[in-house]
């Protein structure tokens, strides 16, 4: 494993030498232009928050892809489609009923996610509760926030489906029922409605803080002059920018701490959620539910050390996997790791989950994590002791976290008129 790290740097510095520097290689230069002048007696965090604070959030490099909207009409078949077509986890979601000269709060009514449409849709294909038997009403009770009496796929209809999920839901009186049902139902996966957006006149500091302190995996940011979304920045592709920065003497001068010199992991070993590997794998499902986590490590039998890595958006292998979905109330964490694997290798897919679980230990330095995200394209890394035993857990959230601090009073009034979502909601 410390080989192939090492190759990889290697590689990829010899790369940025050869090549133009990058968008994010060159934002990294703006940074470290202002980290240049900056004064000396300013600590190293006081100097790189100054840094952020005078770069405007509109510097940030666009994404690669043209930023997809989904009509509040949409049917949610059709929003799954455009979310699958064009590779993405998330759109913001366009009030058609919104007038004209709508400011952008009101022409957005939130954010609706691949990964709480599948889940909200298994929900639907539980067998029903001896308390609550199925009703004809079901669909209503859905669209109320109920869901333990809805059951439109029962036991049945997996057994005799030999195809995908999909298959299955278009024969069912659930999908007939809910092709009517349109993303405006369910939307709202975001903490804040309809979601918090920045202006492009933001600075990068106050997107740092809202995707690490404030918990935003992605921020949109409007364009208050045509009301629209003129970009979308996740942790992703902060990580990829700080990735793109090696070499720069701001990075390094942060970069080359090990983990346990900025303090992490923050969770530690007995407090990580995690699946036994002959556990069901709906279970994990339910854990990152409840839990609201994004993954979970699937472990051995002994509960130690890490086989796996299931992650919320892994429930689409339910959906459109024929193999998983015909026993998928009763496949384990281990085969559906197993089959999900066959699945993707079949398909010419790179995954996470065909190279297996990633894991660093305490001694790594934050600029090897950081790489070793950008290049998995992964949200986590376990950290591990000598025998490989769990330890702990980093996301990208905690990374980010570590780069920026939050001035007392930094806010100020920021979130006012920023409504929370209703109780209710439930993506």
């Amino acid at each position: 494993m410390a080989s192939m790290q090492l190759m990889r740097e290697t590689h990829h510095e010899v790369g940025m030498q050869e090549s133009p520097r990058s968008p994010e290689a060159q934002l990294g230069r703006k940074v470290e232009d202002l980290w240049d002048v900056m004064e000396p007696q300013l600590s190293p965090t006081e100097k790189l928050n100054a840094c952020f604070e005078s770069i405007p959030v509109s510097a940030f490099p666009p994404s690669s892809t043209q930023v997809v909207e989904i009509r509040s009409d949409t049917s949610l078949a059709e929003a799954v489609h455009i979310l699958a077509e064009n590779k993405i986890l998330s759109a913001p979601v366009l009030d058609v009923d919104a007038p004209e000269d709508a400011g952008w709060m009101d022409r957005y009514i939130g954010v609706v996610e691949f990964a709480g449409i599948a889940v909200w849709i298994l929900q639907q294909s539980e067998p029903p509760s001896p308390r609550s038997p199925h009703s004809g009403k079901a669909l209503d009770a859905i669209l109320n926030g109920v869901t333990s009496g809805a059951a439109f796929l029962g036991p049945d209809d997996a057994a005799e489906t030999s195809g995908n999920f999909f298959e299955a839901l278009t024969a069912s009186e659930f999908y007939r029922a809910t092709k009517s049902v349109q993303v405006r139902d369910i939307a709202g996966s975001f903490r804040w409605a309809p979601f918090l957006a920045l202006q492009k006149e933001n600075s990068f500091l106050t997107m740092l803080l809202l995707l690490s302190k404030y918990k935003m995996k992605s921020i949109p940011v409007v364009d208050l002059g045509e009301v629209k979304i003129d970009n979308i920045i996740t942790q992703s592709s902060v990580i990829h920018m700080l990735a793109e920065c090696s070499g720069l003497k701001w990075f390094e001068s942060w970069g080359t701490k090990t983990l346990s010199e900025i303090g992490l992991p923050v969770m530690s070993a007995d407090q990580i959620v995690k699946l036994k590997e002959d556990e069901p794998v709906l279970q994990a499902f339910k854990l990152m539910r409840k839990m609201r986590i994004g993954a979970i490590p699937v472990v051995d039998s002994s509960g130690q050390k890490a086989v796996g890595n299931i992650s919320l958006r892994d429930v689409q292998f339910l959906l459109t996997a024929p193999e998983i979905y015909h026993d998928y109330r009763s496949i384990t964490a281990k085969n559906f790791l197993a089959a999900v694997g066959s699945y993707l290798k079949k398909h010419d897919e790179n995954s996470p989950m065909v190279s297996g679980v990633v894991t660093c230990t305490r001694d790594h330095t934050t600029k090897e994590l950081i790489q070793m995200l950008d290049a998995g394209k992964i949200q986590r890394i376990y950290v591990v002791d000598d025998a490989g035993n769990l330890e702990g857990v980093i996301t990208l959230r905690d990374i980010i976290s570590r780069l920026a601090n939050e001035p007392r009073g930094y806010f100020g009034d920021f979130f006012d008129g920023v409504l929370p979502l209703p109780k209710t909601s439930r993506v």
